[in-house]
């Protein structure tokens, strides 16, 4: 799994700190410009975005970063469709990674989601090799069943 480094920006100088600081003074509506289009955000990305921008405003340097979404293990086998006690044996066993916030358990959705793409690719692959190996004992049973009679 890949993570984004986070991104330091040093805060802006005084002059357009200020001026930045009056735009933003009473303002709750932000756009966004991508390519030329306008992009309205929804309220928690627009919120995000006024945070930022009133921290430059302050002359705050300012770090970006992701968090990845972490899972207890109850919400984590609800969306395997699993047991809670099938995956706690998984994570005991090393066979999906799991870190612990004191003594509870938390799964990354990414870490979960790859398991499940995992068991997909495997359970394609068993059926594809199913009628192989099905057919031949089958045949061969029906065929000593015929030897015997």
């Amino acid at each position: 799994m890949t993570l984004i480094a986070p991104r330091v920006t040093a805060g802006l100088p005084a002059d357009d700190a200020q001026k930045l600081q009056h735009a933003l003074n009473g303002s709750t509506d932000i756009t966004v410009f991508v390519d030329g289009t306008v992009h309205r955000l929804p309220p928690s990305a627009r919120d995000a975005v006024v945070d930022l921008l009133g921290r430059f405003s302050r002359g705050e340097s300012v770090t970006v970063s992701s968090v990845e979404e972490m899972l207890t293990t109850s919400k984590a086998a609800e969306l395997a469709g699993i047991s809670h006690t099938y995956l706690r044996n998984m994570t005991d066993r090393g066979e999906i990674p799991v870190e612990y916030r004191g003594t509870h358990r938390r799964i990354r959705l990414a870490d979960i989601m790859t398991w499940l793409e995992i068991q997909k690719k495997k359970s394609v692959a068993e059926k594809a090799a199913a009628p192989a190996a099905g057919g031949a004992p089958a045949d061969s049973k029906d065929g000593g069943g015929a030897d015997a009679s």
